[in-house]
């Protein structure tokens, strides 16, 4: 119970901060990609360190599925771990939708910093170009992530590096797909916008999956496990 609390409420925090920058800050104060970026990465590097030492701080679906095929988790806590994000990201993305709904004079909620791609939708970039890219930073996400918990990485800086890592995808890819690397956080806010979020969800879902499997196996067959 401890462990889903503390996944629940890292996952909160994740969406409610990171979308929480791109809905209410907007291109506002240079927040547009840069402060989103930084949003995602430091919301990440506070739970780290927050929730660290309960659960390990995974708050992301693909994170659990990762270190699940490396072999650091067994497969109750995965599904444990998976069903507490997932309650966090839709909590996260309600508590938005409840705050932008009190705007005076505001229309109806539109956007929750929701993931997509395609025409209209940030740099109009195709299926092929969000996947791929998906895929891939998912994939260095958990590269970064499972190396930097290793038992011979240096002990502390775990958070830091993770956190500076998302930041960095961020950056890059936040015109190609709002970034997702996340099935939870990409979830939250498509359930209450539905529409396009909700038809084009799978590929944050499938893609992310992907790419943390991917990680996990290299460190799983001992490719990138360090060695005593």
């Amino acid at each position: 119970m401890k462990k889903a609390l503390a996944e629940l409420i890292g996952t909160f925090v994740l969406v409610f901060f990171g979308c929480g920058s791109a809905v209410f800050a907007g291109d506002q104060a240079g927040m547009l990609p840069l402060g989103i970026a930084f949003a995602f990465g430091l919301a990440i590097v506070a739970m780290a360190y927050g929730i660290g030492p309960v659960s390990g701080c995974h708050v992301n679906p693909a994170v659990s599925l990762g270190a699940w095929i490396a072999g650091r988790m067994n497969t109750r806590d995965l599904g444990i771990y998976v069903v507490a994000q997932v309650i966090g990201a839709i909590l996260g993305a309600a508590a938005l939708y409840v705050i932008l709904s009190g705007q005076i004079g505001a229309g109806p909620v539109t956007g929750l910093g929701q993931n997509g791609w395609g025409e209209g939708y940030q740099g109009g970039y195709g299926v092929g170009a969000a996947f791929l890219f998906e895929v891939l930073a998912t994939f260095i996400f958990l590269v970064v992530i499972l190396g930097s918990t290793h038992k011979l990485a240096p002990t502390g800086f775990a958070g830091l590096a993770i956190g500076l890592t998302l930041t960095a995808i961020h950056i890059v890819g936040i015109r190609i797909t709002g970034v997702s690397v996340n099935p939870a956080r990409s979830l939250g806010p498509a359930l209450l916008i539905g529409g396009q979020a909700l038809s084009q969800l799978w590929l944050f879902i499938v893609a992310p999956f992907i790419g943390a499997a991917l990680a996990g196996l290299l460190f799983r067959l001992g490719i990138l496990e360090g060695k005593a």
